[in-house]
């Protein structure tokens, strides 16, 4: 570090008077994505910035943190790389039905217990149009993978990526209905927030191609999940693959654990090494950059 930035250490699990003395004098705090108290808040004057590791702050209280004039800044791209690799197996463990087949090769069967016909058999993933919804840092990573794999790239997102990005990754930008309507396999990679909270619900999985497969590597309340349920038992939708689940974990009578047209994970998607190690270089460079004056990057948007 340079010598004129001094590091302190909070220890979260002091009382609040003794946090507020250490982070009295902070302008910049790498901290979970939980609220900070208020009393916090209050304590810390110079406080510019809020870094957290993670993607989500939806469980932080970005608009108290606004109105005291401090900004909140994600991973920066840290963990994209890692989520985007989990998104694409998951998308591929559906579309291949690979968790059936490693279920009957251990059952000794070798693929003979499992019929040919919907929602058995498996496709190939070139040639299908995926719909990214939400073009972030995860959400360029997963377009720039599947444009490679002869796949056909279409997004929505509430702003329109760069005309140069678009080029770059080869995607188009459509409305979420028309998205709904186009995609053979639609990837769900969305901050939670009011807006998004039940993004997908009963009217945009009956858009969906009954032969589509849905993914959802951000926030499990994204999806309305009791109309997902409907929508796999019903075959409104061929399948899902989740590593989030609303709540978590699901019950273990919840029937998407139990679908063999689902795929479930344990929110895991970005628990590497690596992602963890460029989250915290990304966090710590940050908080430089701020210690220094200059504005922080990866900001999050407050609704």
């Amino acid at each position: 570090l340079h010598p004129d930035i001094t590091v302190a250490w909070v220890n979260s699990k002091a009382s609040l008077e003794k946090q507020s003395l250490q982070i009295k004098d902070a302008v910049a705090l790498i901290a979970p994505s939980y609220p900070i108290p208020a009393q916090l808040i209050e304590a810390a004057k110079d406080l510019k910035l809020v870094q957290v590791t993670g993607a989500g702050t939806d469980r932080m209280n970005l608009t108290e943190l606004k109105n005291a004039g401090i900004d909140v800044a994600n991973h920066g791209g840290g963990k994209a790389d890692a989520v985007a690799e989990h998104t694409i197996a998951l998308i591929l463990s559906v579309y291949r039905k690979l968790h059936l087949l490693f279920r009957s090769v251990e059952s000794g069967n070798w693929g003979r217990d499992l019929p040919r016909d919907l929602p058995y058999e498996s496709h190939e993933i070139a040639g299908k149009t995926i719909g990214i919804i939400g073009l972030g840092y995860i959400g360029k990573q997963v377009a720039q993978r599947l444009v490679g794999w002869k796949c056909k790239v279409i997004y929505s997102d509430v702003s329109p990526a760069k005309s140069e990005i678009e080029k770059e990754l080869n995607v188009v930008r459509e409305t979420l209905d028309k998205l709904l309507r186009k995609s053979d396999i639609i990837v769900l990679l969305v901050p939670l927030g009011p807006k998004t909270t039940k993004l997908i619900g009963k009217r945009e999985l009956n858009l969906m191609k009954s032969s589509a497969i849905l993914v959802n590597t951000c926030r499990g309340p994204v999806i309305d999940e009791k109309e997902l349920i409907f929508a796999l038992e019903n075959n409104t939708i061929m399948g899902a693959g989740l590593d989030v689940t609303d709540p978590e974990p699901p019950l273990p009578d919840n029937p998407l654990l139990h679908m063999d047209n689902v795929v479930v994970t344990p929110h895991r998607s970005s628990a590497v090494p690596e992602a963890g190690e460029k989250a915290q270089r990304f966090a710590i460079q940050n908080a430089i950059r701020v210690a220094r004056g200059y504005d922080p990057l990866s900001v999050v948007a407050v609704d």
